[in-house]
């Protein structure tokens, strides 16, 4: 997959701009405050319909327009893909091969991507709903199956919450629904859960065999989920289900108590292994980021294996936060591989001989030229 041209209308600094990429490495290079980092949000707007910086939408809209619009041309296998995302005061439209798409969800998937940014550093020591929010944004663009069992239980969940607040405040009584809601949100659990841990499983693979190469053999790197739901109770969707079931009926008085829900996907989280030792607690800084860049290269191959195509990569200023071995291990890595897109403000820091014919181009002031 290749995204061979991008069109920006009044999309943050940028009022009417065209791109031609190169297949390869794509460089935005320029001083901060520029605009070369709202060129790459924009690509990531393209393929998931939401930003990675910020959850007012608003903000992604030039404050002289009450519209914005960003085009792709995608190349893929099967030929050539035209997309469209319009934002706007109604909600979001998108559009494939100009056909309208009933639901956003019909739309993910078109362009698939990976973001690489200093921040992404945090999956590994950072909060859980890092880790939590990095398996369902990775692994919706991968299954629109996770991607409806995830959007379903994010609806339920807030229905269940509101419900658990009525009883505790005793504006209601019947029990018996919150059972119901229960009920639904166990079904679509299960199936969120038992997803996680077979992408987790394929994700584990191709992140072992980078950290062996990046630290020579002399580590292991596994994972580890921690969920409410007993390890033998894992092995399929209806075992998950039973026993998130059994859970919260155990713990029902305690929500009501509490007014939320205390058990589900939304409180799992995700724990990094190097030798036996986890790495969130026990690991070096040096150790936490090559585990980072471990998880990130290994999602190309998962993305490829589950999707038949290569994603489109994106570098959010990250080659400034690796030393120079894990540079050159991240830039060999995806060299004639993946189309790249990396944001810096220099090239002095970069490996240049690795970079085969980057296409370069200089942001200022939302200006953009083609360096020759």
């Amino acid at each position: 997959m290749k995204l061979t041209e991008i069109e920006l209308h009044n999309f943050r600094n940028y009022v009417d701009q065209t791109l031609n990429f190169s297949d390869g490495i794509n460089v935005f290079l320029g001083e901060n405050a520029q605009g070369k980092t709202n060129l790459l949000e924009a690509i990531y707007v393209l393929a998931l319909t939401r930003s990675h910086r910020t959850n007012n939408e608003k903000e992604l809209i030039n404050w002289h327009s009450q519209t914005a619009q960003i085009k792709g041309r995608l190349q893929k296998r099967l030929g050539t893909v035209p997309i469209e995302l319009d934002l706007g005061s109604k909600g979001k439209r998108a559009k494939v091969n100009h056909l309208e798409q009933a639901k956003l969800s019909t739309y993910i998937g078109q362009l698939n991507v990976i973001l690489f940014a200093p921040e992404d550093l945090s999956i590994v020591k950072g909060a859980p709903q890092v880790r939590r929010r990095f398996m369902d944004m990775e692994f919706a663009q991968m299954s629109n199956r996770y991607l409806y069992n995830s959007t379903q239980y994010k609806k339920i969940l807030k229905q269940r919450n509101r419900y658990l607040k009525d009883l505790h405040y005793k504006r209601q009584k019947d029990r018996v629904y919150l059972d119901v809601l229960s009920d639904q949100l166990s079904a679509y659990g299960a199936e969120i859960i038992y997803q996680r841990l077979q992408l987790l499983k394929q994700l584990e693979k191709f992140a072992q065999n980078v950290h062996s190469e990046i630290s020579q053999g002399k580590e292991k790197l596994a994972f580890d989920y921690h969920t409410t739901v007993g390890a033998d109770q894992l092995g399929s969707v209806e075992s998950i289900y039973q026993s998130l079931l059994k859970h919260f009926a155990a713990i029902r008085d305690k929500e009501i108590l509490r007014a939320t829900t205390l058990i589900g996907p939304q409180q799992d989280d995700l724990h990094f292994v190097i030798n036996g030792k986890e790495v969130q607690s026990f690991g070096s800084q040096g150790q936490q980021r090559t585990t980072a860049l471990s998880v990130k290269l290994a999602e190309i191959d998962l993305m490829k294996e589950q999707t038949d195509e290569y994603p489109i990569l994106l570098l959010d200023d990250v080659l400034s936060e690796l030393d120079d071995f894990r540079q050159t291990h991240l830039l060999t890595a995806i060299q004639d591989k993946v189309q790249t897109f990396l944001t810096t403000t220099s090239l002095s820091g970069v490996q240049q001989e690795l970079l085969t014919n980057p296409r370069i181009f200089r942001i200022s002031e939302g200006n953009v030229t083609l360096a020759k």
